[in-house]
């Protein structure tokens, strides 16, 4: 069998994908949001095992068109690291047809133009990119480690690499006393940016977190399903990011929506004022789920 160890994650369009642990946890693994990988010391997994896994894989399945690099930052491996995993899935998993990794902005910063583009030729497709904000002061509260600016830097270099960006957001991370400027700001960082898919998430609490504890102890207000409507709707008033693929249709979500920037922004649009004005409903919590 192929090795996984505690809790993995993906994101939901690797549903179907092979999932290998190239790294355990993440290296981050200090934003005050977020439940993922804290029962895991964050560690690069040692070749050989790695390599075990796709031998194992291969042994079990006749045929694998999509791998996913787990756990939450595989491509804070060495660069040379990386490429040697790539030649390996293109020897033993030649009719793979997509390689893709969750991607930090540090670890996409600490990498020079040239190690991208390399592991772009050797297979490496896409990058799943967490933005969470454009508000720097958002950033600081949540401890996400890194500027509005950097995030940008990162998410462009894997564009001029040649690699698709996927990146999310989080709605409602400001809370309340900064709603409008996370919505603004994120909408300025995307239109930086231009990803090719953009996920929009909605906060939500399962297991316990200090942004939870924030919460529960009355420091951090939980936005109510219309605040977040308004929320979302000036994101997308502000937004301009001509061909990127829009999804908020995520468990976490109290409304529905998808399009294509900018072609379908007002559809979009109209569908949050019917829902706050009451002609769409919101997702019941009993439903919510990450």
């Amino acid at each position: 069998m192929v090795y996984y160890e505690g809790r993995v994650f993906r994101p939901p369009s690797e549903a179907y994908s092979l999932i290998v642990q190239v790294t355990i946890g993440c290296s981050h693994n200090k934003c005050t949001f977020c439940d993922m990988y804290k029962e895991k010391r964050f560690r690069v997994r040692p070749i050989e095992e790695v390599k075990a896994d796709f031998d194992e894989a291969r042994r079990m399945y006749k045929q694998i068109d999509r791998i996913f690099l787990a756990d939450g930052d595989a491509l804070m491996c060495r660069p040379e690291h990386m490429a040697e995993i790539l030649r390996y899935i293109r020897e033993v998993i030649p009719e793979c047809e997509r390689v893709t990794s969750y991607g930090s902005p540090a670890s996409i910063l600490c990498k020079k133009q040239e190690d991208l583009d390399e592991l772009h030729r050797l297979g490496l497709e896409m990058i799943y990119l967490g933005v969470e904000s454009g508000s720097d002061e958002v950033l600081r509260r949540v401890n996400k480690g890194e500027t509005a600016d950097e995030i940008v830097r990162a998410g462009l270099m894997v564009k001029e690499a040649g690699m698709k960006l996927s990146v999310t957001a989080i709605a409602g991370l400001g809370g309340d006393e900064l709603s409008e400027e996370h919505a603004v700001k994120t909408a300025e960082v995307l239109s930086r940016m231009k990803p090719h898919y953009i996920g929009l998430l909605t906060l939500l609490f399962e297991q316990e977190t200090p942004l939870m504890r924030d919460w529960q102890e009355g420091r951090f207000h939980l936005l109510s399903p219309m605040e977040i409507a308004a929320e979302t709707l000036t994101l997308l008033e502000h937004i301009d990011c001509e061909g990127s693929v829009f999804r908020a249709n995520h468990a976490s979500n109290y409304v529905n929506l998808a399009g294509t920037l900018n072609r379908d922004r007002e559809a979009m649009i109209a569908r949050l004022r019917q829902a706050l004005d009451g002609k769409i409903k919101f997702r019941s919590e009993a439903f919510r789920a990450r």
